[in-house]
């Protein structure tokens, strides 16, 4: 039988999903962790049982073998070459990649120089790439970018006001994430409404640790929060979102911080975890998850305000961009499962006709308004594996 592989790498790891071709069936799944780091492991999930076995895994090559050897071992596969198509996701595309595209000595090369925009992931995703190219020579790969979706943005909202000549010299403009999974989303969203993806307005929100709004129109990416980089936008877990500049200046000199250690401030100690000082997990700042009391509990209950209030802050500026909004979907950890969020989120759009249907959002329905509710809200989890093994077939032409 043939498979495809969808791989998503991080900074020290890989996620894998091994699917069957062509009924998109998920047979099996699991990670390599902590690659090149002491304490990495290794685990795979066969018919719901996890398997987990700590080994040294040093850099990608090893990973890619491991995987390949227990695919065999649990007989996933019993031949390398059912392995049909492998793809990857990839944070950075620049302007370079404006859809997913087919892997080769050139395009590995041209992954590798846009580090320069998120040095610690693309670098390991072509690692990656470069691995199973050696383990496995001449199986098509594709390479998928979080930012190609976000290709169909217009200057006026993929610009900074900065002197133009940066963009010219360096590239300097808003690439956003999250694209793969707002593909994904905004796809089933239409399915859902019953409407053509063409002739809707729509607003996702990708609610997990990284965190970002897009407003979707057309059936392309119309603006989206996050920028440069995923730091930008509104509140994350550990991530600050959008801060005034000049800020982040006069705290550099009051802590004799350098750029890279503002950007560390910046990335993981910002975010729900700055502001509460109890952690980045929207989880343990729940009032009905936790039993926080006095000051933590006012920091806590501050953290989930804010995250709120900058959710609220986008969509209200898309849907006046757009001119209208039809639906409205929520996605990832946070936006799949804490209907807190979702009910404040929903009641700011209660103007414009939206009718929240409390009892369903509750218990985190696929619909989450009432039937006569102007504007459709939705919970979607997302599936970017999926979407990673269609771009494969896609684009490999794979029959």
């Amino acid at each position: 039988m043939k498979k495809i592989l969808a791989i998503n790498s991080g900074s020290s790891s890989f996620k894998f999903k091994l699917f069957t071709f062509p009924d998109e069936k998920v047979i099996s799944e699991g990670m390599a962790d902590r690659v090149g780091l002491n304490g990495s492991t290794f685990t795979i999930k066969v018919k719901g049982e996890k398997h987990q076995e700590k080994v040294d895994i040093p850099d990608s090559e090893t990973a890619v073998t491991i995987l390949l050897e227990n695919l065999k071992k649990y007989d996933l596969i019993d031949d390398p070459k059912e392995i049909i198509g492998i793809g990857h996701r990839i944070v950075a595309g620049g302007e370079e990649f404006k859809d997913s595209t087919l892997i080769d000595e050139k395009s590995l090369q041209k992954i590798y120089d846009l580090k320069q925009y998120v040095p610690l992931h693309n670098t390991a995703e072509a690692d990656v790439i470069k691995a199973f190219m050696k383990v496995l020579p001449g199986v098509p790969e594709v390479a998928v970018f979080d930012t190609s979706f976000h290709q169909t943005l217009d200057p006026v909202h993929y610009l900074y006001s900065l002197p133009y000549k940066y963009y010219e010299k360096y590239g300097a403009r808003k690439y956003g994430a999250h694209g793969t999974s707002v593909r994904y989303v905004s796809q089933k969203a239409a399915e859902i409404m019953k409407r053509d993806l063409k002739d809707l307005k729509l607003i996702v929100c990708h609610l997990g640790s990284g965190a970002s709004v897009t407003a979707v129109k057309d059936g392309k990416s119309f603006d989206t929060s996050m920028g440069f980089s995923p730091m930008a936008g509104i509140t994350m877990s550990s991530r600050s979102g959008d801060v005034d500049p000049s800020l982040l200046a006069f705290v550099m000199k009051k802590e004799n911080l350098d750029a890279d250690q503002m950007l560390k401030v910046l990335n993981n100690e910002s975010g729900l975890l700055g502001i509460s000082g109890i952690s980045p997990d929207m989880r343990d700042l729940r009032g009905d998850m936790t039993k926080l009391e006095g000051e933590k509990k006012k920091r806590a209950d501050l953290a989930r305000n804010i995250f709120i209030n900058r959710i609220i802050r986008y969509v209200g500026a898309y849907t006046l961009e757009m001119r209208g909004l039809d639906g409205i979907a929520f996605t990832a950890g946070v936006g799949e499962h804490d209907f807190g969020v979702r009910e404040h989120v929903m009641d700011s759009l209660e103007l414009l006709g939206l009718k929240p249907d409390s009892a369903a959002n509750k218990e985190n329905a696929t619909i989450i308004t009432k039937p006569d509710s102007t504007i459709v809200g939705m919970v979607i989890p997302t599936n970017e594996e999926l979407m990673i093994e269609r771009d494969v077939v896609r684009v490999a032409g794979l029959k």
